[in-house]
C-alpha cells in the first residue's frame, strides 16, 4: 500500500510554509461539520473559503466554529473577504511580515487578478522560519523530504506518486546496490522521475561506488552491515568495515556526488569520524532509538531497580533494523501472511527494545557540540578546513591503536 508513504511525505510538506500555494479549502455553501472534519483530518486550524468558481470568499478558523451547530453553514461563520487585507499575486517574506505588523493580522490570503485563490501565508510560518533559520527548505519555503524505494515490485508507480506528492529526492534504498537489479531500477527511474534527484544504495567499495557514478545518480549511500540493527556481517559474513568502505569510496569518486555514511554511529566521536573520512551527511538510526521523535510501539518491562531491588515498569520503544522482519513484513505488506513463508524471506537485523527517553533535540544538540570539539581539536576553525587539513596529511592525525589503547579509549 502506497498510501501511508504519501501521507508521510504530505505531512513534511505541509509542516512548514513560505507561502502556502495549496492551503485546504471548503466551499461557503457547506456545513459547519464538514469543516471540522476536514480541520481534524488535516490538523489545520485555518480554511480558506471559496465560491463556486474558486474565488476567495473569506477565511474560516476554528475560533469560528466554536460552540456552533454543525448543521450551521460556512458562509455564515466565516471572516468574509471584505473584512479581509487581502493581498494580490505573490509577496516575499519580508512584505508580509511588514504587511502583517503594519494591519496587526495573522493571515494574509492571496489571490490571483480574477480573485481565485494563490495561496495563504501565515505569521505562525513566518515565526518558524525565524526560529529555524538553517531548516533545509525548497523554494516554496517547504521542509525538504526525500523518500525511500525499492528496486523491484512497485517502485516505480510508488515513485511517481511520490513525486506528486512533493518528495525532494527518491532513494533507492536495497542492501546490495552494486548490482544488475540497482542498474535496471536507475536506468527505469530516470525515465518515470528524471526530473526528481536519485539516491542509491547501499555500497560499500570503491567499485561500487563508482558503478552507481557512472550510472547517474546524484548521490550514494555507503554502508554494509554497520548498523546497530543490521545483522548482514553476521549473517552472510560480507561488508566493509565503515571507515574503510568511506575512504575508499571517497578515493575512487572524489566530491563529484555526495556521500552518505549509512550506519556504524553509536557514539558521539563516530559522527565526526564520518564527515572527516570522506560522508558528507550520516543517517542515524540506533543514536535515535527511543526517542519522543522516533517511530515505535512504547512497552512496559518490568525492571529491578539496582538501588532499591524493587521491580518497577519501565518503557521502553521498540528499535528494528530495517531488514528485520518486522520492517520487511510492514513494508511488503505482509499482515496476514503465514509466518512460515515471512521466515522464508530471510532477515538481515535485529528487532530489540531500548529504553524510552527525552527528545531527540537533546542528542543532536550534544553531537553538534561534540563535532565542534572534535574540530577544534584538530586545529581548525570549520568542518572543511579539518576535512582539508587531515586528507592532505593524514598520517598527522592517525594512531594505530593497540587492545590496551582501544579499552582505554573507548570501553567505559
Amino acid at each position: 500500500d502506497i498510501s501511508p508513504q504519501i501521507v508521510e511525505v504530505t505531512a513534511v510538506k505541509r509542516t512548514q510554509h513560505g507561502i502556502i500555494a495549496d492551503p485546504h479549502t471548503i466551499d461557503a455553501g457547506q456545513r459547519i461539520s464538514d469543516a471540522l472534519q476536514l480541520m481534524d483530518r488535516t490538523g489545520v486550524g485555518t480554511l480558506v473559503v471559496t465560491a463556486g468558481d474558486k474565488r476567495l470568499a473569506g477565511l474560516l478558523t476554528r475560533r469560528d466554529v466554536r460552540f456552533v451547530s454543525g448543521d450551521a453553514l460556512v458562509a455564515d461563520r466565516m471572516t468574509p473577504r471584505d473584512r479581509l487585507v487581502v493581498h494580490a499575486g505573490p509577496i516575499s517574506s519580508a512584505d508580509a511580515e511588514r504587511l502583517m505588523a503594519e494591519r496587526k493580522i495573522k493571515k494574509v490570503p492571496l489571490v490571483n487578478a480574477d480573485g481565485t485563490v494563490l495561496g495563504l501565508i501565515t505569521a505562525k510560518d513566518l515565526i518558524k522560519h525565524r526560529t529555524h533559520p538553517f531548516a533545509t527548505r525548497d523554494d516554496q519555503g517547504r521542509l525538504r523530504v526525500a523518500a525511500a524505494v525499492g528496486a523491484t515490485g512497485d517502485y516505480l508507480e510508488r515513485a511517481v506518486e511520490l513525486q506528486r506528492a512533493g518528495a525532494d529526492a527518491i532513494v533507492i534504498d536495497i542492501a546490495h546496490g552494486h548490482s544488475l537489479v540497482m542498474e535496471r531500477a536507475i536506468e527505469q527511474l530516470r525515465k518515470r522521475v528524471g526530473s526528481v534527484p536519485l539516491v542509491a544504495g547501499n555500497i560499500a567499495t570503491a567499485e561500487g561506488a563508482t558503478f552507481l557514478l557512472e550510472r547517474g545518480v546524484d548521490a550514494i549511500k555507503v554502508g554494509i552491515g554497520p548498523g546497530g540493527g543490521c545483522t548482514t556481517r553476521l549473517a552472510t559474513n560480507f561488508g566493509v568495515p565503515q571507515v574503510e568502505a568511506l575512504v575508499r569510496c571517497q578515493q575512487a569518486i572524489s566530491d563529484r556526488v555526495p556521500l552518505i555514511a549509512d550506519g556504524g554511529v553509536k557514539r558521539d566521536g563516530a559522527f565526526a569520524q564520518a564527515l572527516l573520512f570522506g560522508s558528507d551527511s550520516v543517517m542515524l538510526g540506533s543514536a535515535f532509538a527511543g526517542t519522543e521523535e522516533t517511530p515505535g510501539e512504547i512497552v512496559l518491562k518490568p525492571v529491578v531497580m539496582p538501588e532499591s531491588q524493587k521491580v518497577a515498569r519501565v518503557p521502553f520503544k521498540v528499535f528494528r533494523g530495517m531488514a528485520s522482519v518486522g520492517a520487511v513484513r510492514d513494508r511488503l505488506d505482509l499482515e496476514d501472511v503465514d509466518p512460515r513463508e515471512l521466515e522464508t524471506l530471510g532477515s538481515e537485523g535485529l528487532e530489540v527494545s531500548v529504553p524510552a527517553r527525552g527528545s531527540v533535540r537533546t542528542i543532536i544538540h550534544d553531537m553538534l557540540k561534540h563535532l565542534c570539539s572534535a574540530i577544534s581539536y584538530g586545529g581548525a576553525d570549520t568542518l572543511q578546513q579539518f576535512r582539508k587539513r587531515f586528507w592532505s596529511e593524514p598520517q598527522r592525525y592517525l594512531i594505530r591503536l593497540s587492545h590496551a589503547s582501544r579499552m582505554e579509549s573507548f570501553e567505559r
